[in-house]
């Protein structure tokens, strides 16, 4: 059976950080690792706090391991 994309997916809020701590692997709370998932299409970013954004729970962890590697 097909998925239904119309469903609604579960989201968190995340805060990114001022600065990168520079940690190996990213912390996800890096502001990289944020912008990199939301190229991916796993995370959004808010138009009223730049720093805020909306990430989908169910992120892979291969596209989680991408993000967060230096």
């Amino acid at each position: 059976m097909p998925k239904n994309s119309s469903k609604a997916k579960a989201t968190t809020t995340a805060k990114a950080k001022k600065k990168c701590c520079k940690d190996k692997p990213r912390c996800k709370q890096c502001p990289v690792v944020l912008m990199r998932l939301a190229k991916m299409g796993y995370a959004e970013q808010d138009e009223q706090k730049p720093r805020r954004y909306t990430v989908q729970t169910d992120v892979p962890k291969k596209a989680m391991l991408v993000a967060r590697q230096r």
